[in-house]
């Protein structure tokens, strides 16, 4: 297959005056042309600084980057014509239209599409004459995104491009998202909501301090985890309960404690479900919680660090 991307041996370090940061690390990377790529880690993982880099808006520390077969300082103007570029933060002039807005981003490109074959594929037809500074937050994400596609590009990025949107907000993205893919673009997506990689990526790069922990296609990644399914319960009381009795119930392949819970992975929930409640009623143990759910990128990103990919989730 065709790569869009080529990252070898990646590095980007940054001065300090205590001890240098690096952004990212040694990452090595491969994109195939028509494929939904996915970078997703915490914030500080490197996503943005690497997806900068791709674009050509930072030069990289050392390593070698390829970009539909061609390195950033050879025939710019050329490559930066074939991609669409949408930023962590899009700020466009308020008083302009958004039809006006999507002329003055047609005029930077040679080819491309008109502003209305972009409006349509944004759904953003009837907000042609509004004001930009009059749009909604998804509505603003919407016509960044639009700004990134009315050059027709081959290659397109997009930087956490729904963080901060309503869930709403959010599906309307993820149709336009699913449309490209359908399209058989290459879109290179940085996000750290697991949901939306599993549903948009065909293989997303988990990254974490700057480098990339693991590489697949979210199926491949969640099998990973030893467990298809989850439960998750908390107890009355949750010091001193015997954690080796939850290792040895059927079905169980892991067990995590996260403060005042239990996460076990399980092969077959039907099966494990009832075991635990019974040694909970042969300890006496008060249940103050119980769920069950299917693995997610999450438990990856948690079995690999330790860690959550949100700070704000529990157990982080």
């Amino acid at each position: 297959m065709t790569l869009a991307i080529v990252c070898r041996n990646l590095h980007k370090r940054y001065p300090s005056r205590t001890a240098p940061v690096d952004a990212v690390n040694g990452l090595d990377l491969e994109v195939f042309v028509g494929e939904c790529f996915g970078l997703l880690g915490p914030n500080g993982a490197g996503k943005t600084t690497t997806i900068e880099i791709l674009e050509g808006l930072l030069a990289p520390t050392s390593g070698e980057v390829e970009v539909l077969g061609r390195r950033w300082g050879e025939g710019d103007q050329e490559l930066r014509e074939r991609l669409g570029i949408s930023l962590q933060e899009t700020r466009l002039a308020e008083k302009l239209t958004v039809k006006e807005t999507l002329t003055l981003f047609r005029s930077f490109y040679r080819h491309g599409l008109t502003p209305e074959e972009t409006l349509e594929q944004v759904t953003l037809t009837e907000k042609a004459n509004a004001y930009v500074g009059k749009l909604s937050g998804g509505q603003r994400q919407r016509l960044a995104v639009a700004c990134a596609l009315i050059g027709d590009p081959e290659l397109l990025f997009l930087d956490e491009p729904t963080t901060g949107l309503d869930p709403q907000s959010r599906r309307q993205l993820w149709d336009i998202l699913r449309g490209l893919r359908r399209q058989g673009r290459t879109v290179l997506i940085t996000t750290h909501y697991m949901d939306e990689a599993e549903r948009l990526c065909d293989r997303v790069a988990i990254i974490d301090h700057g480098c990339v922990i693991a590489l697949g296609s979210p199926a491949e990644l969640i099998a990973r985890v030893g467990g298809d399914h989850f439960i998750e319960f908390a107890l009355d009381n949750g010091n001193g309960f015997a954690e080796e009795r939850l290792r040895h119930l059927p079905g169980v392949t892991s067990v995590r404690r996260e403060e005042d819970a239990y996460c076990l992975a399980v092969t077959a929930p039907h099966v494990a479900v009832p075991a635990l409640l019974q040694i909970l009623q042969e300890e006496n143990r008060d249940l103050i919680r119980l769920n069950t759910r299917h693995a997610s990128l999450e438990d990856v990103f948690v079995s690999l660090t330790g860690r959550h990919l949100r700070d704000d989730q529990p157990g982080a």
